[in-house]
């Protein structure tokens, strides 16, 4: 008899299936009915029914509900990073690209008119940094008068410089009000919510991450859930509220934040789209776990008062961005309205409330925790929120966050709503429904009684709908937890019987494929200042005292170190104490990659994603403060082949590099006019100076001192032979691949790679 889970060879069974369904014709498999958005027909009768009859939107506001809900989505995006780089950015933003944009109409296919272009700043998000377009991404990637901005925001997303992220689901992550002290975590629940059938049987229900990338939106939506002081987060993939969080617990540019962020997915794979999120943010604060929400282990930390003791982890923030049906996305999603159904929002009211459960079971008393889905549905937003206050008692209350949102359009929550099956028949009590129905309409989906509303404040909910600032749809709940839940207890731990860290180091196991993903790596600490390696790094770099070598890691236990990542004092102890029951993708931040190169005498390079966490340990020996002109010569001059020479470089520069020893090094520029100072990855080759950043970095660094980086602003609508000759040979810059390699000189370095991937 076969096993069941034993490996399969995939081409072969293709194969396989291909002879087997030539020998029978008949059994041929049914057509692909997905049609292309242009070609679906925005309507569904049920959901305008089902919708009406809730009273989700008022009647004198329903025409013009519809009629947003059928035009596509407005492209939303904001400015990242440090405070003088954002400040520089934006204001290129504003000059270059939006002055270019209040020229160009576009053609509304919709309307049959051309329309102008109004760049719209979100009144409502700190700083002034998030942005909103009437474009839709086709738009913009299809119109050739759009090509600049196109590029613009590719190559700022890929070096960190801009997030693009649909405006609504960025208020989560601001009402969370998350800050540098704070622990985040962010999770994702493994429960597969079941559909049943007509006939009672039950079959996979498939969700979606409204939030998602293109590549990633036909995924299962899963659970999320964000917290902070001592900080929560679950939320997850793709993690674009994750990179939110860490820019705020980053928000003290001085010093590494004393928290961290938790990022969690059930779904293995799902859990390296959050490890390419975080690595554009260059973080030592953030953790990616793999584990269901719903039943996340309680983790543990060393006791602040008895360091020999560990206690339970209690999270200050908690955000829970929930498995929805995702229908509120549907200018994004169109092809939601050839499937919606009443079922949908009845089927994950459960696994709602168990991920929101347990994320108040994690919090801290004090603490605040958001509830928030891309649903309009009653049953999947205030029904879930009803249950849980009616669970917690007083411990547990909703905060009216409004004012932390100005400018932002929004209706109160729904204190009234009726229940359906699936068969749209509405229900005022649970004595009514149907026995063939109840296991799909429970009693905890109905409203409180009229004489109980006073006792949860459900106005206090937020929900906005696509036509109040022409956005998606979304839904917000904000609790704070004001004591124990009724059913918790005190755990006290037995640090007696913990486990000890074994010495020993034994060799891992090789990665295998499993049903949850790969067995990953170890996370291995260095011991101290005697690490094998690490005398010589802290010598070349002349590394400060006050740096903790404990807080590096490798992915290894034996063999040569390839790549070596920073993390907090609070990640290494999370890790430390809960690796054993908690499955860990990824951490830390790349700090020193292997470059065994005949010319240098330590066998690490710096890398450019931990060098921000690691400058201020960095002595002067290995900076050289270089000049405007001297920093645009080295970004122009990327080719790794033939890198510009020390003589073309002014007087200045040569004298600080004239006695450097040759390898990696680290260049600053501090502009003189504003507050904006750049730090890059340098490389002192015998006769040669190169910047070691990969594309994307540098034609952000270009941009923002001012530079020509036109070689990489392609218009990809032109023919090859209409393009200049300087620029024949450069691909799109969508399309460029980093490739760092050392200069000829140099070349026998090993291992030099621009992109951040870990061992994993």
């Amino acid at each position: 008899m076969r096993r069941k889970n034993r490996n399969v060879n995939k081409f072969a069974q293709r194969k396989r299936d291909q002879k087997e369904r030539a020998k029978n014709p008949q059994d041929k498999p049914a057509a692909d009915t997905r049609r292309h958005y242009e070609d679906i027909v925005r309507e569904n009768a049920a959901f305008e029914e089902y919708y009406k009859t809730q009273k989700v939107c008022p009647e004198e506001e329903w025409p013009e509900f519809m009629t947003s809900l059928k035009e596509n989505l407005p492209t939303a995006f904001r400015i990242t990073g440090s405070k003088a780089e954002a400040d520089a950015l934006l204001n290129i933003v504003k000059s270059e690209y939006f002055s270019q944009l209040l020229n160009v109409k576009i053609k509304n296919e919709e309307k049959g008119e051309e329309e102008e272009i109004k760049p719209v700043s979100l009144p409502w998000y700190p700083g002034g940094i998030a942005w909103q377009l009437r474009l839709s991404r086709t738009d913009i990637r299809r119109n050739e008068p759009l090509y600049k901005l196109h590029n613009f925001l590719v190559a700022e997303t890929a070096a960190g410089g801009v997030s693009r992220q649909e405006a609504v689901s960025m208020i989560p992550p601001v009402v969370l009000k998350v800050e540098s002290h704070h622990k985040v975590a962010n999770e994702r629940a493994a429960t597969w919510p079941l559909e049943k059938d007509e006939k009672g049987k039950k079959t996979k229900l498939g969700l979606r991450d409204a939030h998602s990338s293109d590549e990633t939106r036909n995924c299962f939506h899963m659970t999320r859930v964000f917290c902070v002081v001592v900080v929560l987060d679950m939320c997850a993939a793709p993690g674009s509220k994750t990179a939110q969080l860490i820019e705020f617990l980053h928000s003290d540019e001085d010093k590494v934040p004393s928290g961290f962020v938790m990022a969690n997915d059930v779904d293995n794979s799902r859990c390296y789209m959050l490890v390419h999120q975080a690595k554009r943010l260059n973080s030592p604060c953030i953790l990616i776990t793999n584990h269901d929400s719903a039943l996340m282990p309680t983790l543990v930390t060393t006791d602040d008062k008895d360091p020999t003791k560990t206690k339970p982890l209690k999270f200050d923030r908690i955000l829970c961005d929930v498995p929805c049906s995702g229908d509120a996305t549907l200018r994004k999603n169109p092809d939601i309205w050839l499937k919606w159904s009443t079922g949908n929002g009845n089927n994950l009211h459960g696994i709602q409330y168990r991920v929101l459960r347990r994320g108040c079971e994690l919090l801290e008393v004090g603490g605040r925790l958001v509830y928030s889905t891309c649903s309009f549905n009653p049953i999947e937003n205030e029904a879930v929120v009803h249950r849980l206050l009616q669970e917690t008692g007083d411990s547990v209350k909703l905060v009216d966050v409004s004012d932390m949102l100005p400018g932002l359009k929004f209706h109160k929550g729904m204190t009234h709503w009726r229940p359906a099956s699936k068969d749209m028949v509405f229900y005022d009590k649970y004595e009514d429904v149907p026995e063939k129905w109840q296991t799909v309409v429970r009693p905890q989906m109905f409203p409180p009684k009229t004489e109980d509303l006073s006792k949860y404040d459900l106005e206090k909910c937020i929900r906005i709908l696509p036509h109040h600032q022409d956005t998606g749809g979304f839904f917000v709940a904000v609790f704070e937890k004001t004591g124990l839940l009724p059913w918790e207890k005190t755990v006290e731990v037995n640090t007696e019987k913990e486990t000890e860290v074994k010495e020993d180091k034994k060799e891992p196991p090789r990665k295998i494929r499993r049903m949850g993903g790969y067995r990953e790596d170890p996370f291995v600490f260095f011991s101290g200042d005697d690490e094998d390696v690490f005398p010589s790094i802290k010598e070349y770099y002349d590394l400060k005292e006050d740096f903790n070598s404990k807080c590096l890691l490798t992915r290894c236990h034996v063999g040569k170190k390839k790549n070596i990542y920073l993390v907090s004092n609070i990640v290494k102890d999370i890790v430390q104490k809960n690796e054993a029951n908690l499955k860990i993708i990824n951490t830390g931040v790349k700090t020193f990659v292997r470059c065994d190169n005949k010319n240098m005498t330590c066998p690490f390079r710096l890398s450019q994603e931990g060098l921000q966490s690691v400058l201020q340990y960095i002595g002067d020996v290995r900076k050289v403060n270089i000049l405007k002109e001297d920093l645009i010569l080295v970004l122009q001059n990327d080719n790794p082949s033939n890198p510009p020479d020390i003589k073309l470089f002014s007087d200045h520069t040569q004298s600080l590099v004239k006695h450097l020893a040759t390898g990696s090094c680290v260049l600053e520029y501090q502009d003189t006019e504003s507050n904006l100072k750049l730090t890059l990855v340098g490389w002192r080759g015998v006769h040669s100076l190169r910047a070691y950043t990969a594309t994307p970095d540098t034609v952000h660094y270009l941009r923002l001192l001012g530079a020509d980086y036109s070689k990489y602003d392609v218009n990809k609508f032109k023919k090859a032979s209409d393009v200049p000759d300087d620029s024949t040979n450069t691909d799109d810059v969508t399309e460029v691949q980093a490739k760092e390699i050392e200069p000829n000189e140099d070349k026998n370095n090993g291992d030099i790679e621009a992109q951040s991937n870990m061992d994993t």
